[in-house]
Parts: C-alpha cells; sequence; structure tokens
C-alpha cells in the first residue's frame, strides 16, 4: 500500500473541519445581486452603436483609484486559474469539493460587478481593460509546486489582503456606489479568509511543525497573484503611495492578525522543525517591520515636498 504524505494526512483529517466550516460560512454569508450595485443610468452606448467612444476626461476617479480598480478586477478574472489551483490541491470530492463549488461561485460575482461599475461609469478605459484581460488571463495564475498546507496557508492571508485593498480601494474613489460595492466585496473576501484561517488552525493542532513550515514559507515568500500582470509594479506603487495597499497595512493589517489568531509565537507544542520555522518567521517580520516604518517615512517625506510646492 501506498505511503501517504503527512501533507496528504493532514488533509484528510481535515475533512470534517472543512465540512463545519461550510455550514458556519453557508449560515453567515448573504446573498446579494451584482446588479443592484450598478448605477446602470450612468450608462450609454460607445461608437460601435452609435454612442461615444470612452475619453480619459469621462473618469471621474483619481489615477490611484484607477490603478487599483484596474488591478483588482485583473487580479478577480482569473478566477479560473484560482479554481484550478484549489481544486487540484484540495479535491473536488466530499466537502473539499462543496467548498471549492462554492468559493468559485462567490468569487465570480466580484468580477462581474467590477467590470459593470467601471463601464457604466466610464471609470477606466474598457479597451485597454479588456486587452489586459485577454493577456493576463491566457497567461493565467500558477502557484507553483505548494503543498496543500502552504495553499491553506497563503490563501489564509491573500483573502484578508484582498478584502484590506477592496476596502481601501472603495474609499479612495470618491464615489459612494463604488464604496458600497467594495465593501460588499470585502465582505464576502473577509468571510473567505475565516474559512481558510480556521482550517489552518486545525491544521496546526494537527501537525504543528508542518503548519508553522508552511506558514513560514508563504508569509517569507508572499506575493499578491495579480504579481505577474503587465503593469503590476507601477501601478502597485501607484497604489502603495496612496494608502490603498502598502506594507504597512500588509503587516499590520494581514499577516499580523492571522498570525495572531493561530497563536503563532505562544505555541509550546513546537519541534525542533517547527521553532527553526518560527525563529525564521519571527526575524523576516522585523524586517518587514522595519522596511514598513522606512516607506512610510519616505511617503510622508513625499506629500510634505509636494503640499509645499503646491502652498
Amino acid at each position: 500500500m501506498p505511503s501517504t504524505s503527512p501533507h496528504a494526512a493532514v488533509l484528510h483529517e481535515l475533512e470534517p473541519v472543512v465540512a463545519q466550516n461550510l455550514d458556519r460560512h453557508l449560515g453567515v454569508a448573504k446573498e446579494w445581486h451584482p446588479h443592484d450595485y450598478i448605477p446602470w443610468s450612468q450608462g450609454r452606448d460607445f461608437a460601435f452603436l452609435g454612442g461615444e467612444d470612452w475619453a480619459p476626461e469621462q473618469s471621474r476617479l483619481s489615477e490611484a483609484a484607477k490603478a487599483a480598480m484596474f488591478v483588482n478586477l485583473l487580479t478577480e478574472d482569473n478566477l479560473p486559474s484560482y479554481h484550478r489551483e484549489i481544486a487540484t490541491r484540495f479535491g473536488r470530492d466530499g466537502a473539499w469539493g462543496q467548498w471549492v463549488g462554492r468559493w468559485t461561485a462567490e468569487e465570480n460575482r466580484h468580477g462581474v460587478a467590477l467590470r459593470d461599475y467601471l463601464v457604466v461609469t466610464r471609470g477606466v478605459d474598457p479597451v485597454e481593460l479588456e486587452r489586459a484581460r485577454m493577456d493576463y488571463m491566457t497567461t493565467g495564475y500558477d502557484s507553483g509546486d505548494k503543498t496543500p498546507l502552504e495553499a491553506l496557508a497563503y490563501v489564509s492571508f491573500q483573502e484578508l489582503a484582498t478584502r484590506v485593498s477592496h476596502r481601501n480601494t472603495g474609499r479612495a474613489t470618491g464615489d459612494p456606489i463604488a464604496d458600497r460595492l467594495l465593501a460588499r466585496i470585502a465582505t464576502d473576501e473577509n468571510l473567505h479568509m475565516i474559512f481558510y484561517r480556521n482550517l489552518m488552525a486545525a491544521a496546526f493542532d494537527i501537525d504543528p511543525d508542518l503548519a508553522m513550515q508552511a506558514v513560514t514559507k508563504e508569509v517569507v515568500g508572499f506575493e499578491m497573484p495579480g504579481a505577474t500582470m503587465a503593469g503590476f509594479r507601477k501601478n502597485s506603487m501607484t497604489i502603495a503611495k496612496a494608502g490603498i495597499y502598502d506594507l504597512r497595512l500588509h503587516h499590520d493589517e494581514v499577516v499580523s492578525p492571522v498570525l495572531r489568531a493561530w497563536k503563532v509565537f505562544e505555541r509550546t507544542d513546537l519541534g525542533p522543525a517547527g521553532e527553526k520555522a518560527r525563529e525564521e518567521l519571527a526575524v523576516f517580520l522585523a524586517g518587514l517591520d522595519a522596511q514598513a516604518t522606512r516607506f512610510v517615512e519616505s511617503r510622508e517625506r513625499m506629500r510634505a515636498r509636494e503640499a509645499a510646492r503646491n502652498a
């Protein structure tokens, strides 16, 4: 009989926890409809149907809000790749399979709603958006050879990062309609984060060392799924300078609260391998904190210079 890998064994043991958390999720998730959040009365035909094509002056969004909406939507567009990632790691049978299907259906609403909003309000160039979608989805997303536990650790952080990004993007738009839509999407992302975070907490109880190693690897090597899209670095800097998503937020509002929920630095059940991983994590977090502080200080100096120039 073939031997079962430690990761596969933990995944099997987590099955009842998945079922419990799926029931919990279905009990708290509220039904919502993307069309309710779109100001359809602002829409009009484009030139193809005798109307007017997009022009930059039609957008009421700031450059930072446009960059954030653009990146957020393209990231949501790669859903087929993400579905493949989690279906491959977690399987399509039993409670895992039910969760994968439910998660995919909920995530699909986000791209639908964001695109409808941007096209109807002419927030971004729809031609540029569609070309970027074709390019990014053709490339797809590949997380590499993550183990199931590493994937579980990654999505625990990534879902919260997406929630923070959407929520702050909504505020940055200056549009109450967009703010409400993105707050609604952020609520979905938060529920997804809680699901994955709860599973990872259970994994810590099943195999503390394996879980600790997975968490350290994913925190140290973390990058958003959109990192491979064209123009991501430039857009991410615009987003960071605007305070929508930056290193400080990543450290304080994403990584730290999830690690606290797992009591990572309070655990007394780690063996040598787990202790080594935890020590590596502590060193990395200290460096991330220092880097975040330097970025914020640099941003404040830049803003002060701009304010002086405009005075």
